[in-house]
């Protein structure tokens, strides 16, 4: 298997894999626990907690573990919002955010806080300004991804936190948080640098274990547990901690240095050059070093998913499966493709383990697949008329 998915999740990285078995083996206390193996896990998992906080920037006090970065999602949006008291509550965020954080704020709307979705360019970048526009007297919270999974677009969350500490320091109650789980490990996530109130990370897209992901709180903010049953993670998150899990994501978020840019930006050159009627999706500089997403002209990209898997090659579409149909990315549409071209396009996402080699292999399999496909509808006879 070629595997060029790492944005949906990565394999886990031999380094890492070592500490979760030895973890898993040894370190067998209940980190809550006053006796010596419990103690003895509390030191591995707060040693954990200071490696990753060190890399993000932040103190160890203010980074609680999660399942992973829905759950941080969920905890700073609705733990934040819920704990405001204001008759009248207003968040926004923008169009092309994580299911995570939009459904979070659907709930929010369920509840009687109203919420506005800022649209972005065509090329899948938000405008700061569009942002400022937005916000009201009553605005408690703004969150706008880091980088988005899809299109790979990064965007400017260091301008948007200068807007939001003004208005702070003009006595306005509003936080910024940042879906950073598809930024961190791939480019600068510092939070001490991005200026963010609340930061979601997870371990699986950086090479570490599924089911651990973690939430930077800046010191200050008022954030409220949305789970109950007990007074762990300085009572933001209740729940045993996965010690094992949290000492892999540690190991994982030191090893992130590696840099695929040249594999992606050989693959599409030569994918370009090769295939006709074939566009590059979103912003080509402001994105991810690992991220292609390409609209395939012609052709169903759910159709080139399965032809690549047949020939032992793992993409994406980045759509989601509903009532049993699939249905086009809400990323591609907030861009402005239309429900065909948002159909007809797949996402690559590059990772560690990958080399020229297997991106050589890719770029002739995608001229092969594309090429059948379309003689199966006639779309290049189609185009030639």
């Amino acid at each position: 298997m070629l595997y060029f998915d790492h944005n949906a999740t990565t394999p886990i990285a031999p380094e890492v894999a070592e500490v979760m078995a030895a973890a898993l083996r040894d370190v067998y206390g209940n980190a809550s626990s006053a006796h010596s193996a419990g103690q003895r896990a509390r030191q591995h998992l707060e040693n954990a907690r200071r490696m990753i906080a060190q890399i993000l920037g932040a103190s160890p006090t203010e980074f609680a573990f999660t399942s992973g970065g829905t759950e941080a999602n969920n905890l700073a949006i609705l733990g934040l919002v819920r704990n405001i008291n204001a008759e009248k509550k207003h968040v926004v965020t923008s169009t092309i955010e994580h299911p995570a954080v939009l459904e979070s704020c659907r709930q929010l709307e369920r509840e009687g806080v109203e919420v506005s979705y800022v649209p972005v360019s065509p090329d899948g970048l938000i405008d700061a300004n569009l942002i400022r526009r937005s916000l009201r007297n009553e605005t408690v919270l703004l969150s706008v991804m880091h980088a988005n999974n899809e299109l790979g677009t990064i965007q400017p969350i260091e301008e948007i936190a200068v807007l939001i500490r003004e208005l702070r320091n003009n006595g306005r109650n509003i936080f910024l948080h940042s879906d950073g789980v598809q930024a961190f490990g791939k480019i600068d996530s510092r939070v001490d640098r991005l200026g963010v109130d609340l930061y979601s990370i997870s371990a699986h897209k950086i090479f570490g274990p599924p089911g651990i992901g973690g939430l930077y709180v800046r010191r200050g903010v008022p954030l409220e547990r949305i789970q109950f049953g007990g007074h762990h993670e300085r009572e933001r998150r209740p729940g045993t901690e996965n010690v094992p899990a949290a000492m892999a994501f540690a190991r994982a978020a030191e090893l992130c240095t590696i840099d695929t840019r040249e594999l992606r930006d050989s693959f599409e050159r030569e994918v370009l050059a090769r295939v006709p009627g074939i566009e590059i999706n979103g912003n080509r500089e402001s994105r991810l070093p690992n991220t292609s997403n390409l609209l395939c002209h012609g052709l169903s990209g759910e159709a080139l998913l399965i032809a690549l898997d047949m020939r032992g090659i793992a993409v994406s579409t980045g759509s989601a499966c509903s009532s049993g149909a699939v249905e086009p990315s809400h990323v591609l549409l907030a861009i402005g493709r239309n429900r065909e071209e948002a159909r007809s396009s797949v996402r690559f996402s590059f990772g560690r383990y990958n080399t020229f080699e297997d991106v050589q292999m890719l770029i002739d399999a995608v001229a092969v697949c594309v090429g059948k496909l379309r003689s199966a509808t006639g779309w290049e006879k189609q185009v030639v008329a």
